[in-house]
């Protein structure tokens, strides 16, 4: 039996140096694969020698989720990333009432909204950092665990000690910590587990779960509110956090990875060299400093007009009601953020060059909006000023399918990481920006300026993407392979 299973071992090795080739799918690959001397290669009987590219091809192919996959995990996240917003807009949200309870002043309530962004602006690098090397779903429970936590205790926070403003704040500050890892982790997921022509819908339908939590949280929370008290809104958005994470790790995370991802955190951030993030060859390349101004400019005109539409509209038309100016533009950007997904991928799959797609995608994502933002400043129609802004909003939607794909375009290998320097850099933009807004209304008087000041820094940003940006990969080293 032993010489009759070496003869055939030997006669497997024998044939398949006779070919000459290894087969990859249905196609000979030659001189790629070199075979060892069959006396000195040992595989198990009856296989052939596997072949180097085959492997790495295959591997590469594995690591993407397939089409059900994708479209489960698709749907969690869109989940995921509205209760993200639920939890963000609770203290805003529950602001007045707690003035009342409290005693607090308007200096103090701005303390306590503004201390969110304290944190949010610290963790971005990190949560990028740890999508990349321990996978971007693992940040993502973790992190929805303990914003989860945080916000279903705040209510708690108030029965402490009469320091109510000190525990709030920290809570904020927390929370923003914790949530500041979510979208850089995000980006990492999206450009590991999901295919290139399906990046830009996948990415648009999640990120349209801001505006959806946004709703879900204004109609909802204003009733609990109304209802129960601004304890109620909070307990209503950490449960359904925590709710949302046992599901998560119930169905689609595997739980030994879970805990091996816990013990790399456990012993600290030392990396392997494979693992390094080619710091010098990213910040070489004007396609990456093109991309992070980008998004600077995209999240400070972002922020400027969150801030200051709901004062605009009160300031302009003080008879129009709220929910209207309050709803209507974040409803219209739903669709609008999945119709540029679709669009992106489907322009792509026709032929269009990637980069060609990704600056049309900006033109309307940054070019177009400013446009309607303009507009806002030289009406005083109160119907055509909701359309005008549900334009704008709307079509910044847009850049989830431009700036925020072509992270993962030039560097998979660290989205997260690329994605979180130039999100951090957006959100510190983002509160200069607002603040310069402020300044600019209290001294010209005029809401015109507010607009002027989005569609300045929207085409900033936009001219230095359409000179200098381009798709191909930026993030090669010795430890990185061309795909």
């Amino acid at each position: 039996m032993l010489r009759r299973a070496s003869l055939a071992r030997f006669h497997s090795l024998g044939n398949t140096m006779a070919s000459g080739h290894c087969k990859l799918g249905t196609a000979p690959v030659h001189h790629h694969c070199h075979h060892q001397h069959p006396l000195s290669l040992q595989p198990p009987v009856g296989s052939k020698a596997p072949c180097p590219e085959k492997i790495k091809r295959d591997v590469s192919a594995e690591t993407y989720w397939s089409r059900p996959e994708c479209q489960v995990w698709t749907v969690m996240l869109l989940l995921g990333t509205c209760l993200l917003y639920c939890a963000r807009v609770s203290m805003p949200i529950c602001a007045v009432s707690m003035n009342e309870d409290f005693g607090w002043n308007k200096k103090q309530s701005g303390i306590l909204l503004s201390s969110f962004f304290w944190g949010y602006c610290l963790t971005q690098i990190m949560g990028g950092h740890l999508g990349d090397r321990i996978g971007g779903d693992k940040v993502i429970l973790i992190s929805a665990s303990a914003w989860g936590f945080i916000t279903a205790v705040t209510p708690l926070l108030s029965h402490i000690s009469s320091a109510h403003l000190v525990f709030m704040t920290l809570s904020r500050i927390l929370m923003g910590l914790f949530q500041g890892v979510y979208f850089p982790a995000l980006t990492s997921l999206l450009s590991q587990k999901v295919r290139e022509s399906e990046r830009a819908f996948t990415y648009s339908t999640v990120g349209a779960g801001s505006q959806f939590g946004t709703l879900v949280i204004g109609g909802a929370g204003s009733l609990l509110l109304e209802w129960y008290g601004w304890q109620s809104v909070f307990y209503f958005s950490g449960v359904f956090t925590l709710i949302w994470v046992y599901f998560m790790y119930r169905y689609l995370l595997r739980k030994k990875e879970l805990v091996m991802s816990l013990g790399i955190l456990a012993k600290g951030f030392s990396i392997s060299k494979q693992k390094k993030v080619p710091w010098r060859q990213l910040f070489r390349r004007p396609p990456v400093w093109a991309v992070i101004f980008a998004q600077l400019s995209s999240a400070s005109s972002f922020f400027i007009l969150l801030s200051w539409l709901p004062t605009f509209f009160k300031e302009t038309f003080p008879n129009a009601k709220g929910w209207v100016f309050n709803v209507i533009p974040w409803l219209i950007a739903i669709p609008t953020s999945v119709f540029s997904g679709f669009l992106s991928d489907h322009l792509i799959s026709q032929g269009y060059r990637t980069i060609t797609v990704r600056k049309l995608m900006q033109v309307m994502g940054l070019g177009l909006s400013s446009v309607f933002a303009l507009c806002l400043g030289h009406t005083r129609s109160f119907c055509k000023s909701i359309i005008f802004a549900s334009a704008s909003i709307g079509l910044q939607t847009f850049n989830h399918s431009g700036i925020s794909v072509n992270i993962q375009d030039l560097a998979p290998s660290c989205a997260g990481f690329l994605f979180g320097v130039a999100n951090t850099a957006g959100a510190l933009a983002g509160v200069v920006g607002v603040c310069m807004g402020g300044y600019l209304i209290e001294t010209t008087g005029s809401w015109t300026s507010v607009f002027n000041l989005v569609a300045i820094i929207s085409n900033l940003g936009l001219c230095m993407f359409l000179v200098f940006g381009e798709a191909q990969r930026v993030d090669f080293s010795s430890a990185y392979e061309e795909l």
